[in-house]
């Protein structure tokens, strides 16, 4: 192989003007958002707003290691538990406010999934899978038996009415998560189109010939893990917050896992944007079902709509619209 072909091989680093339109974008869609809800004068419309930006960041940062390097994980709802006992420990213990505590639980969220990568990366396919799963369980465990943090009981979480200069605390908590969301959005976009990207997806086709050519998989599943962890607790650092109180049962409920997994695979799994299609289409589906039927028919809605998507649309919606521009 010449030196030329191989730098022809070598993948080119995005345009400036790239990275330039998608901040630009991002930037001008928060403002449009922000404005938009204020007109709206709805306090309900900032919780609503809220509880879908989580997803986007939640499903985004599954994307990272599911879609990505494909390990499935089955453990984010431990994840984003992690972060939101995070906060309530710092802020018992400190008497922290949020931000500080949303950094913390990123260091917190990272460290575990380095820690659980380093133990079960080896393991492949439903091995993995039940590993993650195995480790929700033990956090579960831990925090129910833990009674600084509430233990069964659960904590309550005393924030203040408002904070200048948002209109209120559902606002400032709306803009949070909407900052956080477009930073693990940008985050997911910067690594699909970098050589870890590229890595991954190597490894995801087939791990053997990675390691076959020279990809440093373990290292590149490391890194993932550490990032998709760090995220998934920051999605859920403010949660205690958002919900006055949090107990085990919310905290590692079922629908944070199952909606992790699901959104992406909507959306178009392995792609930086289609788990915030698959969130938004979710996430607003189920809020539309709190307030109309209940919500107890969340878990349905997700059900039904995976169903319908795998047998019309394997690869999600982004995979449908990409097979339609191809004919």
């Amino acid at each position: 192989m010449t030196v030329k072909t191989e730098a022809a091989l070598r993948p080119r680093p995005a345009l400036p003007a790239g990275h330039i339109a998608f901040w630009g974008g991002a930037a001008l869609l928060c403002l449009a958002l922000v404005a938009g809800f204020r007109v709206l004068d709805n306090e309900y419309a900032w919780f609503a707003g809220y509880f879908i930006l989580q997803y986007v960041l939640l499903a985004t940062a599954w994307n990272i290691l599911g879609g990505y390097a494909g390990y499935v994980n089955f453990g984010a709802a431990g994840f984003l538990a992690v972060g939101a006992y995070t906060t309530v420990a710092l802020r018992k213990a400190f008497g922290l406010d949020l931000l500080p505590c949303i950094a913390a639980a990123a260091c917190i969220g990272g460290l575990l999934g380095l820690g659980t990568g380093w133990l079960a990366l080896r393991l492949k396919g439903v091995y993995f899978a039940i590993a993650t799963l195995s480790l929700a369980v033990l956090l579960h465990t831990i925090v129910v038996n833990w009674s600084f943090v509430g233990g069964s009981r659960g904590a309550y979480v005393l924030r203040p009415a408002s904070i200048p200069p948002f209109v209120s605390y559902g606002e400032y908590l709306f803009v949070v998560m909407l900052v956080l969301a477009v930073i693990g959005v940008g985050i997911a976009r910067g690594i699909e189109g970098s050589r870890l990207g590229m890595g991954l997806a190597a490894l995801r086709d087939d791990e053997r010939a990675a390691e076959a050519a020279g990809v440093p998989t373990l290292r590149l599943k490391l890194v993932a893990t550490t990032l998709s962890g760090a995220l998934m607790a920051v999605a859920g650092a403010p949660l205690s917050h958002y919900t006055g109180y949090l107990n085990p049962e919310a905290a590692f409920g079922l629908a944070f896992s199952v909606n992790a997994i699901a959104m992406p695979l909507i959306g178009g799994a392995g792609t930086w944007f289609g788990p915030v299609i698959g969130a938004v289409l979710l996430a607003s589906l189920q809020q539309a079902a709190t307030v109309t039927i209940s919500s107890a028919a969340n878990l349905m809605i997700v059900g039904v709509v995976l169903v319908i998507f795998a047998a019309a649309a394997p690869r999600g919606i982004v995979g449908l619209i990409r097979g339609g521009r191809h004919r």
